[in-house]
């Protein structure tokens, strides 16, 4: 089983690596700047780096892709002063275009091995859980909600399944302090959902412990 997943130098992203590893399964990390161990360099939010790595898998068959990098530039922003253009910018680039970057690059290995696309999102994208606060996250989480919804129809076709994932309130650097998940259970949660997606299930919006969500 070939699996790649983007944004592997920390947090989810390092811990579904390691819940893999642990299962024996192997997995290409990415991250931007510094290649992980066995790993890639990857920046989703430029073309020549999304196409480097394609170039680097060539044509081998991809059986998950797991769309995990992320930022959420605009955490604690004051709405009268905060929220600038080019935050807005900076975040639509990775957690929308970058994710749909690598995905559109990777469709033809992901094809070939009629693989699976699992996209991190955020219990922050419904529309029926809306608090306030962290619009561009929010946003840009909801907007990529969307897209793999929209993928899971034009992929099913293909053979391609796709889920849309909520990893819990997490204890990473993102996350906070405050958070209630640790990234050892958000792991081993993701991992059966993506065990669990199949063609019947694409479109899916649920978090890491099998709970659906709202859109």
């Amino acid at each position: 089983m070939k699996i790649l997943i983007t944004g592997t130098n920390r947090g989810i992203g390092a811990a579904l690596t390691k819940q893999y590893s642990a299962d024996g399964q192997p997995v290409i990390g990415t991250a931007r700047g510094n290649a992980p161990e066995g790993g890639c360099v990857l920046d989703v939010t430029d073309p020549a780096s999304v196409a480097g790595l394609a170039a680097h898998l060539d044509s081998a068959p991809l059986d998950l892709l797991v769309c995990n990098s992320g930022v959420y530039l605009d955490k604690g922003a004051n709405l009268d002063t905060g929220y600038p253009a080019e935050c807005w910018a900076q975040t639509f680039a990775v957690n929308v275009t970058g994710v749909f970057a690598t995905i559109q690059t990777l469709l033809p290995n992901l094809q070939a091995a009629r693989g699976k696309i699992a996209i991190i999102s955020s219990v922050m994208a419904s529309d029926a859980q809306a608090p306030g606060g962290s619009y561009i996250y929010r946003a840009s989480k909801a907007a990529v909600l969307n897209l793999g919804r929209n993928l899971a129809v034009d992929l099913r076709p293909r053979g391609v399944a796709v889920g849309i994932y909520h990893p819990g309130w997490v204890q990473t650097d993102m996350g906070g302090g405050g958070a209630n998940v640790t990234q050892e259970a958000s792991a081993h949660g993701l991992v059966a959902r993506f065990e669990a997606l199949s063609l019947q299930t694409s479109g899916v919006f649920e978090a890491y412990d099998g709970s659906p969500i709202p859109f």
